[in-house]
């Protein structure tokens, strides 16, 4: 068995649930504590799912939003059956599923 974990970012719906529905609302909270986004960087913050966020970051969101990192970050671990092969051993022979190659002899 193998873990897989996935995480879903809720800052769209965190930003909803105290009345912010613009990212204009929100750029200047940040400016006030010193997080220098654009407006792009900082749509994109809220509309996509980022791969990589600075502490900084978060920890000024937790704190415009009074949450905690968990409310921002929703995550999920579930164990996945590993993929099983046609052997019994769960190794598989390639030598065995390799065509050989043919020798061709002159007539005579």
């Amino acid at each position: 068995m193998t873990r897989q974990v996935s995480y879903q970012w809720r800052l769209r719906e965190v930003m909803a649930t105290h009345g912010m529905f613009t990212i204009t609302e929100l750029v200047p909270l940040l400016v006030d504590r010193g997080i220098t986004l654009s407006v792009s960087q900082v749509h994109r913050l809220a509309t996509g799912t980022p791969e990589r966020l600075s502490l900084p970051v978060l920890a000024a969101l937790c704190d415009i939003f009074t949450c905690t990192p968990s409310e921002l970050i929703a995550t999920k671990a579930e164990n996945t059956a590993v993929r099983k092969t046609g052997s019994d051993e769960g190794v598989v022979n390639l030598n065995a599923r390799r065509p050989t190659r043919a020798r061709l002899r002159p007539e005579g």
